[in-house]
């Protein structure tokens, strides 16, 4: 959740008469002088709400197989943890700006972190499945402030002119980091204490967080009462809307999306309540969100290209991983190849806040795209024989693709709200971050089913040539056997096995080259884009220049 207000150095009480002066003055206003040591304990303060809030939305869903085992549920049913963190995870930011400005940022601060510490220590009770879920759903309430908060405490330390550069970059950089650096920790937390060990380091950063909010206040903001009683409806719409959708989007390649009714009904109840909620804000005087200027081309194509961007980018967390799991390597190890990815992050982050301005942002995402194009075609060679080291690079670059892409998007859609006013800063909170949590959920549905489907057509393609008679397929199946002829003195059944042996090969032999197919389509979506983005700059450039005024010569 983005905040409006520190933005702009305006509060709910003085909005009319504050001037947006970070953007509308001809002459912009010089930044107060800042505190060094002060400034680095709130980017501190930020790193760990940012890594507390990451990690624990991540823990689990890197580690489902394990999980699973701890709690005697199968894949599906394990899967069920993350549905139930998300439902409610993806809405709540709608709610939460307005609950800040009401009730004080102070008290909206440490009510977050008691919570969010109360959940934490919940999870260190769970006995069976179904109160996982249960934790589960509310720890995905207990965590949305937690993203708000880091926001927050980054853009503390930074004057009013670095707010949407260094600021904004250096916090999407941490939350980025959030998902790597859950793989990288979780084969040792797990040997310490298995699910409860994962949740020890969560409550261990959750206290921590909970002394550091009372330690470094946030400057406080002025109240305002904003809330009104439609507000609460349009809300409960949007929630149970967004929520059933991100249900589908864990569940559907689970169950398959034509094979449960119960898929279709959620997104049907989706479809309604959404639609339910727009006709009400667009007839509401003061409107919860401005559906009419999110309509507008400026912001539907903004949220086309993140969203374009966010389901490229999903590569790296779910495809990436599941190849090497597929070629039956675990966290453990990976754990160099999360690292690369991590330094590859915080160089592209820290790059991207040095030389961010609004005239370089199309530079910026060509940049991105053309890294995203290069690893993700290098990872379309793949063979059954690659190993983490021969990804390094193409990681290296998709990594860094994802920390150049984010801020510069964030930084012209702040822009472009803050040129309109307060009011539609909340528009852009939900474009924005609907993108990014529902885009990153679509991104892993479609790309998982597509590798599903992918790998049945390479299996039927396998198959078909694979003979029981053909002195090669025999020859094969015969070595595939040998392994097991000291301890199976049947010839039939040996055969048996060495067929089976054969199969499973096939299987793995398919799954890496659907895992190729899905990575040589981001390639081409990530080309396609590029060329978008060529195009649009180069007409905006002409246009530009054939409205700009005539240069008159000095006589």
């Amino acid at each position: 959740m983005i905040p409006e207000a520190e933005f702009v150095g305006y509060t709910p009480n003085n909005i009319n008469r504050a001037k947006v002066q970070t953007i509308t003055d001809a002459s912009p206003v010089a930044d107060p002088p800042i505190n060094a040591l002060r400034s680095a304990a709130y980017i501190a303060a930020s790193t760990l709400l940012s890594m507390t809030q990451g990690l624990g939305m991540n823990l689990v869903a890197t580690n489902i197989p394990q999980i699973q085992g701890y709690l005697g549920a199968t894949n599906v049913e394990a899967t069920w943890l993350i549905a139930a963190y998300m439902a409610p995870n993806v809405s709540l930011s709608v709610a939460l700006i307005k609950i800040r400005n009401q009730y004080g940022l102070r008290n909206f601060a440490e009510l977050s972190i008691a919570i969010f510490v109360l959940v934490s220590l919940l999870h260190l009770f769970v006995i069976d499945l179904q109160s996982a879920i249960i934790i589960r759903f509310v720890s995905g309430i207990a965590a949305a402030p937690l993203s708000s908060l880091a926001f927050l405490y980054m853009l503390e330390a930074f004057p009013p002119s670095r707010k949407r550069t260094i600021g904004v970059c250096l916090v999407l950089t941490n939350i980025s980091l959030a998902a790597p650096m859950a793989r990288l920790l979780s084969p040792t937390l797990l040997d310490i204490g298995q699910w409860q060990g994962l949740y020890m380091f969560e409550v261990s950063l959750a206290l921590v967080s909970f002394g550091v909010i009372y330690l470094l206040p946030l400057t406080p903001i002025a109240r305002a009462k904003v809330i009104e009683k439609m507000d609460v409806v349009s809300y409960v719409l949007i929630a149970i809307g967004f929520g059933c959708t991100a249900v589908v989007l864990v569940t559907g390649r689970l169950y398959w999306w034509r094979e449960a009714a119960w898929l279709g009904v959620l997104l049907a109840i989706a479809i309604v309540t959404i639609t339910i909620a727009v006709v009400i804000e667009l007839n509401r005087e003061r409107p919860l969100l401005d559906i009419r200027w999110i309509a507008s081309k400026e912001i539907v194509h903004l949220a086309g290209t993140i969203l374009l961007f966010r389901l490229a980018v999903s590569e790296q967390s779910t495809i990436a991983t599941s190849f090497f799991q597929n070629l039956g390597l675990m966290n453990d190890q990976l754990w160099k190849l999360y690292v690369v990815m991590m330094v590859s992050m915080i160089a592209a982050g820290l790059s991207c806040a040095a030389v961010m301005t609004p005239e370089r942002v199309p530079a910026i995402h060509a940049v991105a795209l053309i890294f995203l194009i290069i690893g993700s075609y290098m990872d379309s060679q793949a063979t059954y024989l690659t190993r983490p080291p021969e990804m390094y690079v193409s990681q290296a670059l998709i990594a860094a693709a994802t920390a150049l892409f984010l801020p510069p998007a964030m930084s012209i859609g702040l822009t472009a709200a803050l040129k309109r006013g307060p009011n539609y800063i909340l528009s852009f909170i939900i474009v924005f971050l609907s993108t990014q949590s529902l885009g990153g959920l679509l991104g892993q549905a479609v790309f998982g089913s597509f590798i599903t489907i992918r790998e049945k057509f390479h299996s039927n393609i396998l198959a078909e040539r694979i003979v029981p008679f053909d002195p090669m397929v025999t020859e094969r199946a015969s070595k595939l056997a040998d392994a097991y002829g000291g301890m199976i003195a049947d010839k039939a059944l040996l055969k048996a096995e060495g067929i089976a042996l054969l199969s499973q090969q096939i299987t793995r032999q398919a799954n890496i080259l659907a895992f190729n197919d899905a990575f040589l389509l981001i390639a081409g979506i990530s080309f396609g884009a590029l060329v978008m983005l060529l195009a649009d700059t180069s007409t905006r450039a002409l246009l530009a220049r054939r409205h700009s005024p005539a240069t008159v010569p000095i006589s």
